[in-house]
């Protein structure tokens, strides 16, 4: 199957905070549906985020999008930084003249979440750099990418983020300034949702569940390969789900022609799998945030029950 015959051949795709865990399932997901993507974020193979991690570069994950048989661009990008975002998108109209969909998903601040902590006794600067990270970089690339992409209808804006609007609507994630980080996505997808369906566009809230990524592998000390070993120690992990498994979402949503239905919607990798009919690498469909309601009520209920 070329490019040209998949289902996301000849579009253009802009996933921000591609380095590692979702952004790089999203991106090569993305590229097996044969999409051209640009790939960003701050860790190159010749330099570091303040993340702290050089096993994980944007060059690699371009590289994985075209072996997953689409073209991945890496372009080295602070979303903070708003000149070299327009740089970016300038980039992007120069060689691309359109871009049919743009994933947010801009983090790095998990080195700065501290639970337990009151509001009060929590640091302020990390917490600042929290919001920066999280809702100031989604907001810049938001205003100066979509003007790109409404100039054809069709195209499409991913808010990715922690929890779906019914699972963070009523429940405090720990530590406020992580809370409001991961909640302001939500809003800036609705938010954004009138002015695009006006214009043809649509955006949406994604939410993958317990993810796999690569730092939480290895906080866990397993590999994807052995990740079920954790649950040993934390049995709960056995609903987690690897980072292709919001990438099918992304890309299955992105491949609806009727995608315009979910405009304004929050949404999480189960809930798409169940619609769309895709699976996890091990062929399972993970409910993480089904099991995690339902554990709430019921402390001897199965994480298997939820795959």
């Amino acid at each position: 199957m070329t490019t040209e015959t998949k289902p996301l051949g000849g579009r253009i795709a802009l996933v921000a905070g591609a380095t590692r865990g979702a952004g790089r399932g999203i991106a090569v997901a993305l590229g097996a549906a044969g999409a051209t993507v640009y790939v960003t974020g701050r860790t190159t193979r010749a330099r570091a985020s303040e993340v702290g991690r050089t096993t994980e570069t944007i060059e690699e994950t371009a590289e994985l999008v075209t072996a997953a048989g689409g073209e991945g661009i890496a372009v080295p990008t602070d979303h903070l930084e708003i000149e070299q975002v327009r740089a970016l998108v300038e980039r992007i109209d120069k060689e691309r003249g359109r871009l049919d969909v743009l994933v947010n998903d801009v983090w790095g601040g998990e080195h700065l979440i501290k639970f337990g902590e009151k509001f009060w006794e929590t640091d302020l600067d990390g917490g600042l750099r929290m919001l920066e990270l999280g809702v100031k970089t989604h907001a810049i690339t938001s205003r100066l990418a979509v003007p790109l992409l409404v100039r054809h209808s069709g195209g499409l804006v991913v808010e990715v983020t922690d929890g779906t609007a019914e699972y963070n609507g009523t429940r405090f994630r720990e530590n406020l300034f992580y809370d409001l980080a991961k909640n302001a996505p939500i809003r800036m997808a609705f938010g954004l949702a009138g002015g695009l369906a006006e214009v043809g566009c649509a955006a949406v809230a994604i939410s993958p569940g317990w993810l796999r990524s690569e730092q939480m592998l290895e906080a866990f000390g397993v590999t994807e390969e052995n990740w079920r070993d954790a649950t040993a120690k934390v049995p709960g992990f056995g609903v987690a789900e690897s980072p292709a498994y919001v990438g099918r979402a992304v890309a299955a949503l992105a491949a609806d022609p009727d995608r315009a239905r979910w405009n304004g919607r929050s949404l999480s990798s189960g809930g798409l799998a169940k619609e769309y009919g895709f699976t996890d690498t091990d062929g399972s469909r993970p409910d993480a945030w089904g099991f995690l309601i339902a554990q709430e009520t019921d402390e001897n209920v199965s994480p298997d029950d939820y795959r």
